[in-house]
């Protein structure tokens, strides 16, 4: 296993800069004004202020980025369907070069995964999909497993004619990415696994109450009234998914053990979701696994801090 970890040294102060690069133009120019403040009023109240407010905007500074879910731009991909297992998978298919699946988490959409999706397209044709039951796809009434996910995208794979490609995988897609390592070596290269855990002991129980998380869960909810063909039909789906989350994944280090493709387990350093702990026992258990956590990051890293989650997931793709 090769090891990354980014809250030490160089790499973590500059990803440091360009995620709180707005918070300290905002404290330069609180303290800027403190200055000015100095030479008109006694030195203890400036002292005092100047000292209030900069402790004020730098909280915020630490705070804010692991808390915040930025705004998703508009999504201008062209998506079509196709007939596989039962249901019709949404995905889109642009760029051109060695391919690259690209999978969302639950009960989110493709489009999560668009600043991603733009940073690959210029050297790689990129297969986005919505799983099963998220976004532009349709639900049947089969239970939800990962295995069925996997299986949703090596046959949707085998329909457009890939026999091999990398994998990034956010969240349940980490994990269905996971499964088609396992399941399906020959159908994978590499995978980026941002996110993901391999048996229900490595989640937080509390993480709907996090700001980021909860937001999201408000914002996946109109979104899917919004892509869906089944606009009321969020409430099915969460129940489907409650029902997976409840016994799945459930993998051993022993059965991670057999992925023979390199894997980057990748999380933020403040994930609301998965244990850190046990981001690290996924990677200690894949024999060529690469693990990297991006820091002041949540479950949303990939928004929140695009510049720095496409430069490793790119470096890594293509080294």
């Amino acid at each position: 296993m090769t090891l990354i970890d980014l809250h030490d040294g160089t790499i973590r102060d500059v990803i440091l800069l360009s995620i709180r690069y707005e918070y300290l133009v905002a404290l330069i120019t609180v303290q800027r004004s403190a200055m000015k403040f100095f030479f008109k009023t006694p030195h203890l109240i400036t002292i005092t202020f100047g000292l209030a407010l900069t402790s004020t905007i730098y909280a915020n500074a630490a705070s804010a980025p692991w808390e915040n879910l930025p705004e998703l731009n508009r999504d201008t991909a062209t998506y079509q369907s196709a007939d596989i297992n039962g249901v019709k998978i949404s995905f889109s298919d642009v760029g051109k070069g060695a391919p690259v699946i690209m999978l969302h988490g639950g009960p989110a959409n493709s489009s999560y995964l668009q600043n991603q999706v733009r940073a690959l397209e210029v050297k790689h044709r990129v297969i986005s999909i919505d799983t099963r039951g998220h976004g532009r796809s349709t639900l049947d009434e089969k239970p939800l497993s990962y295995d069925l996910f996997a299986d949703d995208v090596v046959s949707l794979m085998s329909k457009l004619g890939i026999d091999k490609a990398d994998f990034v995988g956010w969240s349940d897609g980490g994990i269905t990415s996971l499964d088609v390592a396992m399941r399906y070596p020959e159908k994978v290269k590499k995978v980026v696994a941002f996110g993901a855990n391999v048996d229900t002991n490595g989640v937080f129980s509390d993480a709907d109450k996090k700001p980021a998380f909860s937001k999201f869960l408000t914002r996946a909810a109109n979104e899917y009234q919004r892509l869906s063909p089944t606009p009321d039909g969020f409430e099915k789906l969460n129940d489907k998914l409650a029902k997976m989350y409840a016994t799945q994944p459930d993998w051993t280090p022993k059965q991670l053990s057999t992925i023979e493709a390199p894997v980057l387990v990748i999380d933020g350093d403040h994930d609301e979701v998965i244990r850190p702990e046990h981001t690290k026992l996924i990677a200690s258990s894949i024999k060529k696994s690469t693990l990297y956590f991006i820091p002041n990051t949540s479950h949303f890293a990939f928004i929140q801090a695009p510049y720095a989650f496409n430069k490793v997931m790119l470096d890594f793709l293509d080294e």
